[in-house]
C-alpha cells in the first residue's frame, strides 16, 4: 500500500506555470516538476474539491494548465 498524501494548489501551480524569472521561485518550479514526474507515482496523491476551485482561477491559460494536471485525481474524503 502507497503512501497518501493531498496535493494543494501550489504544487500544481509551480508544476503548471510558465517558467520565472524570480530565482526562488524557478528552482521551487524545477524541484517541484522534478517530483511530479519522478516521484508522484511512490504516493496515492488527493486533491480537495477546494483545490479544484482554486485551480480554475486566474489566467485561463494557466488554469487550463493546472486542470489538465489535475485531472483523474480523487478528491479527499
Amino acid at each position: 500500500m502507497k503512501p497518501k498524501i493531498y496535493i494543494e494548489t501550489s504544487v500544481v501551480s509551480y508544476y503548471a506555470s510558465r517558467p520565472s524569472r524570480d530565482i526562488v521561485t524557478v528552482a521551487r518550479q524545477q524541484i517541484t516538476r522534478e517530483w511530479w514526474e519522478e516521484s508522484r507515482q511512490q504516493f496515492d496523491t488527493y486533491i480537495s474539491a477546494l483545490v479544484l476551485e482554486e485551480a480554475k482561477g486566474g489566467d485561463p491559460i494557466a488554469a487550463e494548465s493546472r486542470l489538465e494536471a489535475l485531472k483523474g485525481y480523487q478528491c479527499w474524503k
